[in-house]
């Protein structure tokens, strides 16, 4: 799959070659920018500090979220400084073809909204384990737990601050270690003070940042190169292409169509770091207008994201190269003041990531892990939270400097059995919300067998083991596999006598009265799905 093996699949994962070979030139007016941006950012995250009174404040914002709120929130933390920089290289190197991760990502936030968040919210859970131990019991519980909690470290948080490290100590000219340490100070400060709600709202600041840093550059490309028949021109024809043929040897539109839905179900609709903001929201209408309005920022995204890297493949081919393309356009593009509220823009979705992650660890752990070996007060579990975050930021500096260290072959390794782990949970998720049948002993057979056989398979594919090309596209093995343990679970159900404890009805059990409930959302998220057919057909 090359370089961008992860971020293929989630922009937050993004394998870096090599440091970006930057030489940047501040002046005052810079300095003034980036100053007044880690003011404004620290008065946010501390201004908030003071008002979590117990531990729904600490974890899930008091459950008091609005839609907006959500969505920034959600935004920020998917838009991380590898998705930044991973896009523009996908647009360098391919054009927008990478831009389906963005706008096919719409129907698994209606499926999250209408499908799994009435749930969620119904069973009042605060961590998606928790969904697991009420449906299925504790062998599957502890299952998402250890995986969850794996997954925020390595995935989220240490490649996290090894991507964002690699850039700032490029930047600004200091150590790698010096790097991290600094934005694992500035994450860990406000997110353990104040939670969830200083994350939400750091959040929100730093979503606007990215946005208007993100639109300037993309209308500096556009008045460097002159009108968007010069751009098209001076690009390959399958530039301009969503779906390339079948035979493209990474990313054809068999593998998007097939293989991007498994591992976007787990992503979107059962990862602890996105779900989190909609199970903080204040009620249900919130956590699904939040899930569409971040549907709906997903159409500027390819435009603000990924065009700035075709951009560069069209000014500076010669000089760049896809791993080094959004800093290429920053660098030669914008001017004092717009350079320091670009580089403020990478800093922004850096800490925003770091600090997501930091609070969904702190919140697994202290709610899912201790109370196991001993039951907490409300004020001890604050305490603990603070304290689990504090652990986890230096755990994640040690991980990071690990990738320092372990070089190319431990980053990838980390990133592809951790993507190709999805289709065990996306089965299981699926089929926990759609069938009411299934019960726990064709769930942990999934899980555990399912985990096993993905990590084997995950580890000989990244490894190129028996040989380079003997296994078949990442995505689509990680659609077959799904396809398998999808067989495994309703022929192991049908089998072995249904659950004995009664749980909350099916999907297709509450259907009418989802429908009947929900008709305003669905008609919005029916526009959403009118624009999206119209931008495929425009470009394919």
């Amino acid at each position: 799959m090359g370089t961008t093996r992860c971020s293929e699949i989630c922009p937050r994962c993004i394998h870096v070659k090599k440091e970006p070979e930057v030489s940047l030139s501040f002046n005052y007016i810079d300095y003034l920018i980036l100053g007044l941006y880690a003011l404004v950012l620290f008065f946010v995250g501390f201004r908030f500090s003071k008002k979590g009174k117990n531990d729904e404040d600490i974890f899930l914002g008091g459950r008091s979220l609005k839609w907006w709120q959500i969505g920034f929130s959600m935004f920020s933390a998917n838009a991380g400084p590898m998705m930044l920089i991973g896009f523009a290289g996908i647009g360098f190197s391919h054009g927008i073809v990478g831009s389906n991760f963005e706008l096919l990502a719409w129907i698994f936030l209606m499926l999250l909204s209408m499908v799994f968040l009435p749930y969620y919210l119904k069973a009042k859970i605060s961590t998606i384990p928790q969904f697991l131990k009420i449906r299925f019991g504790n062998r599957s519980y502890n299952f998402l737990v250890i995986y969850s909690l794996i997954s925020i470290l390595v995935v989220w948080l240490g490649s996290a601050l090894y991507a964002g490290g690699l850039l700032i100590s490029g930047v600004f000219d200091c150590s790698l270690f010096t790097a991290i340490i600094i934005i694992a100070f500035v994450a860990t400060s406000f997110t353990a003070i104040g939670g969830l709600k200083a994350v939400v709202r750091t959040g929100i600041f730093q979503s606007i940042i990215i946005i208007i840093s993100s639109i300037v550059l993309t209308f500096l490309g556009f008045q460097k190169i002159g009108s968007i028949d010069a751009l098209v021109n001076q690009t390959p024809e399958s530039y301009w292409k969503l779906f390339l043929p079948a035979s493209h040897p990474e990313y054809s539109w068999v593998s998007i169509v097939l293989g991007y839905p498994v591992v976007a179900i787990y992503y979107w609709c059962a990862d602890q770091t996105i779900v989190q903001k909609m199970l903080a929201a204040k009620n249900l209408k919130e956590g699904q207008y939040g899930a569409l309005f971040i549907g709906t920022l997903k159409i500027i995204m390819p435009i603000i994201f990924i065009l700035p890297g075709v951009m560069c493949y069209v000014l500076f081919k010669d000089t760049a190269q896809p791993d080094t393309a959004y800093i290429t356009m920053i660098k030669r593009l914008m001017p004092h003041g717009l350079l320091g509220l670009s580089i403020a823009a990478l800093i922004a979705a850096l800490i925003d990531t770091v600090s997501s992650s930091l609070n969904a660890f702190c919140t697994v752990f202290t709610l899912d892990v201790v109370p196991q070996f001993k039951p907490l007060t409300q004020n001890q579990q604050i305490k603990m939270g603070k304290w689990i975050t504090i652990v986890a930021a230096i755990a994640g500096v040690g991980i990071a400097m690990l990738f320092s260290y372990s070089g190319k072959n431990f980053f990838e390794l980390s990133q592809g059995l951790v993507s190709i782990l999805s289709p065990p949970l996306a089965v299981v998720f699926l089929a926990g919300i759609i069938w009411k049948r299934v019960n726990s002993i064709s769930v942990e057979t999934v899980l555990y067998g399912g985990g096993f056989l993905c990590l084997v398979l995950g580890t000989c594919h990244v490894l190129n083991y028996p040989y380079k090309g003997y296994w078949p596209h990442f995505l689509l093995l990680s659609f077959y596999i799904f396809m398998v343990l999808s067989v495994a679970i309703v022929v192991l159900t049908l089998i072995t006598k249904p659950p004995v404890v009664q749980v909350q009805p099916s999907l297709l059990e509450t259907k009418h009265q989802v429908a009947d409930s929900s008709k305003p959302i669905w008609l919005r998220w029916l526009c959403l799905a009118v624009i999206m057919i119209f931008i495929y057909l425009l470009f394919n």
